[in-house]
């Protein structure tokens, strides 16, 4: 058993002076299999602790559907954390910002109008009493005073961003100690004076969040936290992308002379991120400071490991600092053998999206929420009114959300982006409309938290309102599980096409798929949803982890929503994240 606590100065360890030397590793955002290979890399660095948040509706998507198995099952990844001689700081939320899906709140509790998010709603604090408790069954047997590896909580995530509920953040507290969660519980905010005022209450010991101005950000910090060790537990020696953009980076010289300076100030540390991951599947989120920004599926963000779980040089630029202030492990990490390199034709398997029409019709139509549906595609149809004037007329919507495909009998005809401040477009006469709308990812920070998706606010032609609508969900899995077997159809028609192909392998790999000849769409290997491609970039490239591969024959396929370039499957040796801005 371990005691940890906090200090007058120092976190303590056992009684002893100790620092916290720890790197940001989100399981839902690595392949569980790899795991265990990340971790050890994490101590090969020289840490000696772990941190994850815990994304609430990656566990619970629907109400009632509690899930912590395979890819959930943070009690195994804190066992693993363990099993590697570390210790473990868990970030539970319940919002968690971390350019995940919603910030990590579950759509079916951010749909409902009643409940005020992230305040002392007696509905809100209900909802998240209910989930912390579970979370903290896994957590509170595998704390350090019990033999695990779990020596810090955190309340909530940069809340003073955000508000200044401090009876929320009080009952955040209660819940958590009647759980029975007994080691010192932490909040993070920005080091400016309003958000770290706002963002903790006594009790709670206030950490920083910064990756620049060491010296500067821990003045400000030591003002509002004025006993106890002081800890930076978002490190930022990275960015994040989206699509649209560039991909950032940071000089490795100057992110670890940014390291040298806060542990020279004896400060603790959570390097955020260690290793970024993915956005696999439909995970990613998106921002919105005036713009709507969809973030990539690559959560690289620049770290010392990265995307495929290869050190980088701001690793071994780490590394040099940490041993300048604590034991580094003598073993290096071993170099990775070669990937393999190979293509294949890609094979038209027809259309995707054209799944029997729902039979209910709607008189306006209903968002996602209203659908009740987490598939990332809605197909909306109506009847066309008789034809007037000049043969074109004049779509449009109170918002599309995020991107739409308009077709007239069949024909695309064509598209509109919420990105590009988009509304309307003139369509020609015709019988049938069909509207298929994209959710592209859902806001992860400040107040669009859980905004509706689809076909928001109506829609008219000609300055007519449009009524009696189809809406019929589609979700990429499901569609490409569909396919099966399907046979080639020769050439694609015009709008969304499945595609596939076969690709050999002699053993199972780490892989990297070229999507640089394809449009937008989603990409599959093996059955497992690796994400979303984008034309615009930066990202060019898909991770596909080693264990979703095999030896011998394995599946590609593409769900494409507008055209390809180039049908070709290219497997390539390095990721190809963009054009870089550091």
């Amino acid at each position: 058993m371990t005691t940890f606590s906090i200090g007058e100065a120092d976190f303590l360890r056992d009684g002893a002076p100790h620092r916290i030397l720890s790197g940001a590793i989100h399981y839902f955002r690595v392949h569980p299999d790899e795991w265990a290979d990340r971790i050890r890399k994490a101590r090969l660095m020289g840490l000696n602790t772990v941190e994850t948040y815990v994304a609430w509706n990656a566990h619970e998507p629907r109400r009632g559907e509690w899930d912590a198995a395979g890819p959930n099952d943070l009690g195994r990844f804190l066992d693993l954390v363990a099993a590697e001689g570390m210790d473990a700081i868990v970030r539970p939320g319940p919002y968690i910002c971390a350019e995940w899906h919603n910030g990590g709140l579950p759509v079916w509790l951010t749909r409902d109008d009643r409940i005020r998010l992230r305040s002392s709603d007696p509905l809100f604090v209900a909802e998240i009493g209910a989930y912390l408790r579970r979370v903290y069954e896994i957590v509170a047997p595998r704390q350090a005073d019990r033999g695990g590896p779990v020596v810090l909580v955190q309340i909530e995530n940069e809340y003073g961003a955000y508000g200044d509920d401090a009876a929320y953040l009080a009952e955040l507290v209660r819940i958590t100690r009647d759980s029975g969660i007994t080691v010192p519980l932490t909040t993070v905010d920005q080091p400016q004076d309003g958000m770290l005022r706002d963002g903790s209450i006594p009790g709670l010991h206030r950490t920083g969040s910064f990756g620049s101005h060491t010296a500067q950000r821990l003045a400000t910090l030591r003002a509002h936290q004025p006993t106890g060790p002081l800890m930076c537990s978002e490190f930022w020696d990275g960015w994040f992308d989206w699509w649209g953009g560039v991909h950032h980076t940071t000089s490795a010289e100057d992110a670890a002379a940014e390291l040298d300076a806060l542990l020279a100030a004896g400060a603790s540390v959570n390097i955020y991120m260690f290793h970024g991951g993915t956005n696999f599947g439909l995970t990613n989120g998106a921002n919105h400071k005036g713009r709507y920004l969809p973030i990539t599926t690559s959560y690289d963000y620049d770290a010392p490991l990265d995307e495929a779980g290869d050190p980088t040089p701001k690793f071994h630029a780490f590394r040099a600092v940490i041993a300048k202030y604590a034991p580094v492990p003598a073993e290096e990490v071993p170099p990775r053998g070669p990937r393999p390199v190979a293509e294949a034709p890609l094979r038209a398997l027809g259309s995707w999206t054209d799944a029997p029409a729902a039979p209910a019709t709607h008189t306006d139509p209903p968002s996602f929420e209203e659908l009740d549906t987490l598939a990332p595609l809605v197909r909306y149809e109506t009847e066309l009114p008789a034809a007037t004037g000049d043969g074109w007329r004049l779509l449009s919507f109170g918002e599309v959300r995020d991107a739409a495909q308009v077709s007239v009998d069949g024909v695309p005809v064509g598209r509109i982006s919420r990105t590009a401040g988009e509304r309307s477009l003139r369509i020609p006469d015709g019988r049938r409309l069909t509207v298929l709308v994209e959710e592209q990812g859902r806001v992860n920070y400040d107040h669009r938290l859980g905004e509706p998706k689809g076909l928001i606010g109506g829609a008219a032609l000609g300055g007519e309102p449009l009524r009696d609508w189809t809406a019929t969900p589609i979700d990429p899995s499901a569609a490409a599980a569909a396919l099966g077997t399907a046979e080639p159809v020769g050439h694609a028609r015009p709008g969304p096409s499945a595609w596939s192909a076969e690709v050999a392998l002699d053993a199972p790999s780490d892989l990297f798929l070229d999507t640089a000849g394809w449009g937008d769409g989603y990409a599959l290997v093996n059955g497992f949803l690796l994400g979303r491609y984008r034309r615009t970039g930066p990202q060019r490239t898909l991770y596909v982890p080693s264990p979703v591969t095999r030896a011998g024959a394995n599946t590609v396929t593409v769900l494409e929503l507008h055209h390809l370039d180039d049908a070709t499957v290219r497997l390539v040796p390095a990721a190809l994240l963009g054009p870089a801005e550091e």
